[in-house]
């Protein structure tokens, strides 16, 4: 049996490829990156949706057509995906559907910190918690198996230190694969208009009735021998915290936390004189527990925030809710020496502008010495934002107000910002800075639809943001390089502000991480591609890509039109209504 010392998230990929899936979708998001990634270079059939949502339902097709399917995703992204995900828990799935979400506690990288298992509870879908490696590998069988079994899409939870961290994984086998895809017709299981989704939320509540049956002896739990002085109940990296904090303690380690085996828990509680449920965020498990009556203790509301560790599980057992030591500072983020957006931050500060922000590396402009940036939410919120400021603001202060939005993250989520700036447009019109930096910097480099470039860098049809922008409806649209001439930039952005149009401003520079590796693949000879050893040509109903052109193909994407000049500018020639 070969074994590999590998992170949750490589763990995952390699379960993936050991378990026959025939199709591997997501968004890249810290710490969920490096799952598809990984799966793409073990041979996986592997792409980056333009989003979550997009993600989920192209997995949701191929597990229609019984092909198993990996989608993956952080936290946030998950609330992008939520939509299909609860109404594919009632239609069902043929082939295995699993859904491998990983949390940040502690905000790591991510503007907000939450629990995934809520929605599990709320779609009323099966969970999964690896405590390390070696878990994140075995349980995704288990959710293959449970998948299949019930006909249902399977969350699989990670959280920043199972994904990031390493343990060594013994490559066991993994479920066979049923059958070659197909796709079977049954329409009242998978056309949800009301007649039809009313018996399907029924037949899901009978599944979960049967999973929770099932999964109070499953050998997904293990009980840990111990003194019945202190019993801890934990799941997933809780549990590592839990052992080193108290190794006399005795521990019931739980896998499947939802539905949650409580008839295990309940038993578990009256052999020991003080239980208690350790859990990284919120109080999911001491919630389920005191809805039944199980006598539990929680940790106090302090340790709700920021991941645990071994001394903070030490304080919740001990019941210290005193000041915690304040971790060391760490040197502050900053955009890269030289990078592109730092032209365009400087000159919406010293202009005044009030900036509508979003998520990407550009987030740091908001940090000195630019503090250029006075809202940001969620992807792809700085149009919305800043058209709806437009709109309430007296005009002379609406008219400083600019969207910044990053190539990535439009085509995540902006575009239909831009539809709806188009729809209902401010009095005063808007202004878009899209800076497209000709990847997804702030993940590590991936590739996006803007791109022109696949997961796996192959050439592929290139989303047009000009075409894009002038087809919605936006009267002026102009591509400029603002490193190159920042005057230029500065003009154009008081000339935009003071026009009283709309206006989408596409500030080009390819990210200079993104461009050094880009020349560095494509001077490199093309990569043999893995033989697969995984799936035999009846296994998947997607083709393997035959090897294409180098990776990182200029040609893919043209720019002399933007190269030759630092500003070019299109105007629609119809006057907006």
């Amino acid at each position: 049996m070969d074994k590999l010392l590998l992170t949750g998230d490589e763990a995952v990929a390699q379960a993936a490829r050991a378990a026959g899936v025939g199709l591997g979708t997501g968004y890249p998001g810290t710490p969920s990156t490096e799952i598809l990634e990984t799966f793409a270079a073990l041979g996986g059939r592997a792409q980056w949706s333009p989003n979550e949502k997009v993600a989920l339902e192209v997995g949701i097709g191929a597990a229609y057509g019984r092909s198993r399917a990996l989608v993956t995703m952080k936290h946030v992204g998950l609330n992008v995906a939520a939509d299909p995900l609860f109404t594919v828990a009632e239609t069902g799935v043929q082939g295995a559907l699993i859904v491998v979400v990983c949390d940040d506690p502690g905000m790591a990288s991510s503007q907000n910190e939450q629990d995934s298992r809520r929605y599990a509870v709320a779609a009323g879908v099966p969970l999964l918690e690896p405590a390390d490696s070696q878990e994140a590998y075995d349980f995704f069988g288990a959710a293959v198996e449970i998948s299949e079994r019930w006909g249902l899409p399977v969350l699989l939870r990670l959280t920043t230190r199972i994904s990031h961290s390493k343990s060594v994984v013994a490559l066991r086998p993994l479920p066979p694969l049923p059958g070659p895809p197909a796709f079977v017709r049954d329409i009242p299981s998978r056309v949800m208009i009301p007649a039809y989704a009313r018996p399907m939320h029924r037949r899901l509540r009978q599944k979960l009735v049967e999973i929770k049956a099932w999964g109070e002896t499953a050998p997904l739990h293990e009980t840990l021998p111990g003194s019945a002085e202190l019993g801890i109940v934990a799941s997933g990296v809780s549990v590592m915290h839990a052992r080193e904090a108290a190794p006399q303690a005795r521990l019931l380690k739980l896998g499947l936390t939802y539905p949650p085996p409580l008839e295990a828990v309940r038993d578990f509680a009256r052999g020991v004189k003080r239980c208690v449920v350790v859990e990284e965020g919120d109080p999911v498990l001491v919630e389920a527990c005191r809805a039944e009556g199980i006598e539990v203790e929680g940790k106090p509301e302090r340790y709700r925030f920021g991941e645990l560790n071994v001394a903070r599980v030490r304080r919740i057992l001990a019941g210290d809710t005193s000041p915690e030591p304040e971790p060391p500072r760490g040197k502050p983020p900053q955009l890269c020496p030289g990078c592109p957006h730092r032209t365009v931050f400087e000159t919406l500060r010293d202009e005044g502008c009030i900036v509508a922000g979003d998520i990407g590396c550009y987030t740091l402009g908001v940090l000195p010495p630019f503090e250029a940036m006075d809202t940001c939410v969620c992807m792809g919120a700085s149009i919305g934002v800043g058209l709806g400021l437009r709109h309430v603001l007296a005009p002379e202060q609406a008219q400083k107000v600019v969207s910044v939005i990053g190539d990535s993250t439009f085509v995540h989520s902006g575009i239909t910002g831009l539809v709806e700036m188009a729809y209902n447009p401010p009095p005063g019109g808007h202004v878009v800075l899209i800076l497209d930096n000709d990847t997804t910097a702030m993940t590590g480099l991936q590739e996006h639809p803007g791109t022109g470039r696949t997961l796996d860098h192959r050439p592929t049809r290139r989303l047009d943001f000009e075409a894009l922008a002038r087809t919605v409806g936006m009267d002026e649209v102009a591509v400029i390089d603002a490193q190159r001439d920042p005057p230029a930039f500065r003009e154009l952005l008081r000339r935009s502000l003071s026009s009283g149009k709309l206006w989408v401003i596409i500030v080009r520079k390819p990210c200079l991480l993104a461009a050094r590796r880009q020349r560095q693949e494509a001077a490199a000879p093309a990569p043999i591609p893995p033989p697969d050893t995984h799936n035999s040509p009846e296994d998947s109903a997607i083709p393997r890509r035959p090897p294409g052109p180098p990776a990182y193909s200029r040609t893919a994407r043209s720019r002399s039109s933007w190269r030759e000049s630092p500003v070019a500018v299109e105007s629609r020639r119809s006057p907006r209504p």
